[in-house]
């Protein structure tokens, strides 16, 4: 048996995206269409599922578990380029895959506040400007995605940077997952915080064939489908590049002259 073959890697990136998602869009349904929780309860939840499918796919691929963070890994990395369509394409299936399982769960739910299956619970699925509240424009909305991709893949480059004192024990995925709660917390008003093209279009797909007719637009009928697949991907190599010109560089520097790094009560007061 060929261990971490090519197989692998991609049945990694379909699960821990499904993981993902099956938190995500879970949270969402229930706090949505179930009225039981609140903004704070739907960002813990992503960030907990980002914790558990970074886990599940980490050994096997790296556990990306999102289009954004494997370009710019491709980008900045040395990821392979020939992958990087493919661990795509497995994160959008296993995302697609995961709201496909959150519809039929939550669907008396759904049926029952939503009947003609608007925007009101498209919400659960993919995202919207302003989340669903009118006054957001599409460009407030771009540029938010851009951010916070951007601050999301800055920051995971550093916590995967071998000589950047990076989590230690195995406690990388939690920090990101943490991460990813304070995304929430902090850029979630303007567009939902997508962040992941894979965890937008797979449940967006999803929910098109599953009765949602405006799911390629937001709700006021402009095509909104395409911003939170471009908006994250510029975002991401922004960040990527950041990182590799404002730390990176320095840490090989660092490295270069034999500099000690100070790690935790080390640092000077």
């Amino acid at each position: 048996m060929t261990k971490n073959s090519y197989i692998g890697e991609l049945a990694a990136e379909f699960f821990g995206t499904m993981i993902l998602l099956l938190f995500g869009a879970g949270v969402v349904a229930q706090v949505v269409a179930a009225g039981l929780g609140d903004h704070d309860s739907i960002a813990w939840a992503w960030g907990i599922g980002v914790i558990l499918g970074v886990y599940v796919a980490g050994r096997l691929s790296g556990g990306h578990i999102n289009p954004a963070v494997t370009l710019a890994l491709a980008a900045f990395q040395g990821f392979p380029w020939r992958k990087v369509v493919p661990y795509i394409v497995a994160q959008t299936a296993g995302a697609f895959v995961a709201a496909l399982i959150v519809r039929f769960n939550y669907a008396d739910w759904i049926d029952k506040v939503d009947p003609g299956h608007t925007y009101k619970t498209q919400i659960i699925f993919s995202t919207l400007p302003g989340n669903g509240e009118a006054g957001i424009s599409l460009t407030t909305a771009f540029f938010d995605q851009i951010i916070g991709t951007a601050i999301l893949v800055f920051v995971v480059f550093a916590l995967v940077n071998a000589r950047n004192n990076p989590p230690l024990s195995n406690l990388v995925p939690v920090v990101i997952g943490l991460l990813v709660v304070g995304i929430g917390m902090a850029w979630g008003a303007n567009a939902g915080y997508a962040i992941n093209p894979a965890r937008d279009f797979g449940p967006r797909l999803a929910s098109y064939i599953t009765g949602y007719a405006g799911a390629w637009t937001d709700q006021n009928g402009t095509p909104y489908w395409w911003l939170p697949i471009v908006a994250p991907i510029i975002g991401g190599l922004i960040g990527g590049a950041l990182f590799q010109l404002c730390i990176n560089r320095f840490i090989v520097f660092a490295d270069a002259e034999h500099e000690p790094t100070p790690v935790g009560r080390d640092v000077p007061r």
